[in-house]
Formats: structure tokens, sequence, C-alpha cells
């Protein structure tokens, strides 16, 4: 990863855009040198499942050409955007990294894919991912693992580890993944990249291939804070598709950013579960140092039911990926395995089908939901959710915002942790609580931690406050250390 990159790729998304809208720059140049990136270094890294070369070259044409004719193209305007593979692109394979949707092309695009389109981002390639979204190293994939640009030997997170790596690795501007449990938030800080999970409801997830769908909100992945907001700003608002979208208008981030921190309250959660590295822990001192000298009150409050979160969750997040998988049955779509009847045929298609962790989630989710256990696990569950949301209220009735690690660890090596399921899941401690209340939380590097890899800090705010929450990323972006 250390050849000279071509001069657009050491630009930002927005710088890309204006330049391109003001016809400096072709889109047609953007995109080759993106895809020469992709082909030099892609085989180290393996990002994605997928690059559409040929669709990405028509469609910074057509930019060109609407550029060329005096047209408005959007604030996106030639930016080339990679997409998590679970996001449905009409016409292109999308296999959540798994081989039971071996064949399926969607016959619809993803709403999110309808407003990149529209905001004039050009679409680069599918990117890898844990199977249907279930892991937190991409290691799960159907087809193989998606290795860390910063070190190969190591993961990228996951489970939207392809969508981190991209930019991580300059193949790609800007991504798009998904966040169920911290699968934006914890790859984005393991690979040094901001990554963004807004208020649930204020994507829209028509198009996403559900796993949990109570939990389940896109995000993306930028090089800077400035061009997350650029990028969400694009497509979030309401869609009447979704009935979970929330009715209000788009996003209103890029404003803020230059507004600073001086007079905010900042929490600092005094029962957080214990398991962070010395280094991690060390960088989000140092953040809330940062804040307080940007003229921040940095209050200690208690969430007594964070710890809970990952509990709650790996019994919720199961239950509802049991329901939403069972479609995958070898009749609709998808692969379809030879058998002599159809039962036959449906237990064949989904054992072949689905990978060892699907099948794992697949199983305690069904056990959950099962007669006798309902009230004893899933109905405790969605109690435990209730109690977290409600010490969040709490502790929000004090400070405008929550500062916390992203991830406990900087990015491990690759088969560190895939023998022992319990490891794995750890990795998602702190984001997991913010997808069960629905809050926005997004994780923005601050230095470096063991071996010079790259510590994120979590930023959460109250829903609907994606915008504070911006506020307080961008200060700590200018505030970062340099290693």
């Amino acid at each position: 990863m250390s050849d000279i990159a071509p001069p657009t790729l050491d630009l930002r998304a927005a710088t890309i855009a204006v330049r391109v809208r003001a016809g400096e720059l072709s889109a047609a140049q953007v995109v080759d040198d993106y895809l020469a990136a992709i082909d030099a270094h892609e085989t180290d890294v393996h990002a994605f499942n997928l690059v559409l070369t040929d669709e990405a070259r028509a469609r910074a044409a057509a930019v060109d050409d609407a550029v060329a004719a005096g047209d408005d193209v959007g604030p996106l305007a030639g930016v080339p955007v990679a997409l998590k593979d679970n996001m449905c692109t009409r016409g292109v394979p999308t296999t959540c990294s798994s081989k039971i949707l071996e064949g399926w092309r969607p016959p619809y695009d993803a709403t999110i894919v309808d407003r990149l389109r529209d905001a004039g981002a050009v679409v680069i390639g599918k990117t890898n991912l844990d199977e249907f979204a279930m892991g937190s190293s991409t290691e799960n994939s159907a087809f193989g693992r998606t290795n860390n640009p910063l070190d190969v030997t190591r993961v990228p997170g996951g489970s939207s580890g392809g969508s981190a790596a991209s930019v991580a690795a300059g193949f790609a501007p800007l991504a798009l993944g998904s966040d169920t449990g911290g699968s934006i938030r914890q790859p984005a800080a393991l690979c040094g990249v901001v990554g963004v999970k807004p208020t649930y409801g204020a994507v829209s997830r028509l198009g996403l291939v559900a796993f949990a769908s109570s939990l389940d909100q896109i995000g993306p992945f930028a090089h800077d804070v400035a061009d997350a907001a650029l990028v969400l700003e694009a497509i979030s608002g309401h869609d009447p598709g979704d009935s979970t979208s929330i009715d209000q208008g788009p996003l209103e981030l890029t404003t803020v950013l230059e507004h600073g921190v001086d007079g905010m309250r900042i929490g600092r959660i005094t029962d957080l579960p214990e398991g962070a590295d010395p280094d991690v822990v060390e960088r989000v001192d140092q953040a809330f140092a940062a804040l307080a000298d940007a003229g921040a009150t940095i209050i200690d409050v208690s969430v007594p039911a964070f710890g809970y979160g990952l509990t709650a969750y790996y019994l919720i997040a199961p239950a509802e990926a049991s329901s939403n998988l069972a479609r995958y049955d070898g009749v609709r779509f998808g692969m379809r395995a030879e058998a002599p009847d159809t039962n036959a045929m449906y237990i064949a298609t989904r054992t072949e089908g689905f990978g060892a962790e699907v099948k794992r989630r697949i199983m305690l989710g069904t056990y959950a939901l099962s007669a006798g256990y309902y009230d004893a696990y899933y109905g405790r569950a969605l109690k435990v959710r209730r109690r977290i949301a409600q010490d969040f209220a709490a502790a929000y009735a004090q400070v405008d915002a929550l500062v916390m690690p992203a991830s406990p660890s900087v990015a491990f090596r690759a088969g560190d942790k895939t023998a022992d399921p319990m490891s794995m899941y750890l990795c998602d401690t702190y984001t997991i609580p913010a997808n069960l209340t629905g809050e926005p939380a997004m994780s923005v590097p601050f230095g470096t931690g063991a071996d010079g890899l790259p510590v994120g800090v979590q930023i959460i705010t109250p829903a609907l406050h994606d915008a504070r929450m911006f506020q307080v990323a961008a200060e700590l972006e200018r505030r970062a250390p340099a290693s």
C-alpha cells in the first residue's frame, strides 16, 4: 500500500464534488484513478466482492455530460462510493457474502442507491462483509476474509470490514455500511476512518437486506468528519417505502462543524464495562482532556444498565435474524440444493448455504423464541433494552453527549478470535447499547495505540441530535494527536 497515489486520490469527497461540478476535474478521471488503485492493491486487501468497472465508468461519463450541459449534478458529483454487499442494486449481484444468495440480482435499487445517484455519486463496487452482517472481523464471509490495509495480517473489524477497508486503502473516498451492533463504528475504529450510525430511522432501510430489523441502520465511512456529514445529508430523510423511516427532512450536519464545543456538557460514564486495553483507555482520556481544553465541561454520569447491552443484544438480534432469514429456503431466490423432496431440499439448502456463524445465531434466536422460553429469554431481553434506554435518558438530563471507546482494542490479528465466539462478541461491548436505544453514534480516529494502529473514540448523543454528535466529532478531529 506504499505506491504513490494519483493526485485525485489525495482529495476529499467534498473537494472532488466541487471541482467536478465546476468542470475543473472530470468524473471519468476520478473513477479511473480509483479503479487503478483497486487494481493495484485489491488482491492484498480483498475489500470488494464485486468491482463495477464498466458501470462506474458509464456513470462517470454521464455525470461529465451533465456538467457540460450546465446541469446541477448534486453535492456528490463524480464521487466514487463503495456499497456494503447487503444493499440492493438493481440487476447487480447482492450476496450478503453468503452462498445462499448465489445468482440473485435484485429487481430494484435500495433507496440509498437512488439517493446517491440523485446526488451525483458513482457506485464503484460492492464490498465484503461478515455473512449477513454477523461478525466483528469480516472473517465470516463465504468469499474469504478482508484484510486491514494498515496491516494485512490483521482484521479490519466487522461486519462492514470491506467498506471500512475500501476507504482506508484509498479505493473510494466514501463507503456505506450497515450497523446492527457496531458494524460501522468498530471497523471504522480499527481502520482509522470516520464511521457513523445515524439515529434509527434517519436513513431509509428499504433495500437493505435485513439482519435484525429493529437494530439495523445504514451509515457512512469517510476520511474525515466533513465528508461523512456530506454523504449522510444526501442519503437521509423520510422514505414512505420504509415504515420505520422518521417523517422529517434530510439531516443538517455540515453547517455545525465549526461551532465547537464551548459550553457543552460531555458525559464520562463511570460504570462502563471493563475490558478496554490500556492504550485505548489512554486515548479516550486524552479525548476528554481535549474537549475540556476546547471549553466543554466533563461530567461523570452513571448508566447502570450499559453492561447488560451485550447480553440483551445476543438474544434480540438472533431472534430477529431467525425470523428474517427464514425466507432463504431455496424456493423463491438464491441457491437451491438438489434433494429428493421439498423438506429435504429446505434442509440441504440451508445447511449448504449458511455459514457456521449464521447457523449459530439462527439456532440461538429460534431457541429464544420457542415455546416455554420466550418470556424467560426474549421477553426479558426486551425489558433490559427498555431499561438501557431509560438509563441513557437519565444521563442525557445531565449531559449533551457521551464519549467512550468505539472498540476495546486496536485491530487484532486474523484468526485470533475465530475459535472463541464469545471473545469476538465482546468486540461490540461499547457499541451495542446505541443500537438498542436507536441513538446516533460515531467513531472518530484519535491517535494510535499498540503497534501504531489507530484508536477510535465514540460519541453518542440523544436520538435526532445527530448534528450535536457531529459538532463534538469535528472538535475531536481538529484536536486529534498525529500519532
